[in-house]
């Protein structure tokens, strides 16, 4: 039997951080407060996220900012490096400056021109993305931003995937995430939500969790994918 395409989505949710925006360039100013170790930026990365779900699961939200820099400190702490909460904190203020991918903005204009309502949909705080936003002039192709500051929850916590369709006013099976993150792909899904996700350099989906409908290497492609969906049902 053959199986009838799926039909478009009603709203595509993107993720910000490594998504839409390129953390390459937190890698000098981490590296110098972690006194030149460029190559622990991914660690304190994952740090963050497993605060931030600690946090969660805890009840206790903070501020993403405020996980970072906190995350930083054990970093250095577990290298024996000295760092101040100041510190921590100034090295982090490039995450409000981070410029998008290079394909990002040509991606963003052409699944925006085929139709498709988009919102991001982040764990940074709302004056945090509000500053990426203008920083990376992304304003223009988003019809809302989101973040999680107003649930009080970090994603991939379900209640998160569900107030943001119940924010768009659309059903959890209308909703597509795109994301750079196996995590965030993998909560979108069970939650009920569909996903793509953007297979960037040294990210993987998490193999316990079912396979989003699109794969591949950059938000271009599936922007393809996305638009070529559409026309199928125009």
């Amino acid at each position: 039997m053959v199986m009838a395409p799926a039909v478009p989505p009603k709203v595509l949710f993107f993720d910000v951080n490594e998504t839409l925006l390129d953390l390459g360039s937190l890698k000098n100013s981490v590296g110098k407060a972690l006194r030149g170790r460029e190559e622990l930026l991914p660690l304190w990365f994952t740090t963050m996220l497993q605060y931030s779900l600690v946090s969660t699961v805890g009840r206790q939200y903070a501020d993403f900012g405020d996980i970072g820099a906190a995350a930083l400190r054990m970093v250095a702490a577990n290298h024996q490096i000295p760092l101040t909460g100041d510190e921590a904190r100034e090295a982090l203020r490039t995450l409000r400056s981070l410029p998008p991918h290079p394909e990002v903005k040509q991606a963003l204009e052409r699944i925006r021109n085929a139709g498709y309502k988009m919102a991001s949909l982040t764990n940074s705080s709302n004056q945090g993305v509000k500053a990426q936003f203008e920083n990376a002039g992304l304003n223009g192709y988003f019809d809302q931003r989101l973040s999680v500051e107003d649930v009080g929850k970090y994603k991939p916590d379900r209640d998160v995937y569900h107030w943001a369709s119940k924010k768009l006013g659309v059903d959890p099976n209308e909703s597509m995430m795109i994301a750079a993150h196996g995590w965030d792909v993998a909560g979108a899904i069970w939650a009920g939500w569909r996903g793509a996700f953007i297979a960037r350099p040294g990210q993987q989906l998490y193999p316990l969790a079912p396979l989003p409908e699109i794969i591949e290497p950059d938000l271009l492609k599936i922007a393809e994918k996305l638009i070529a969906l559409k026309k199928q049902h125009s």
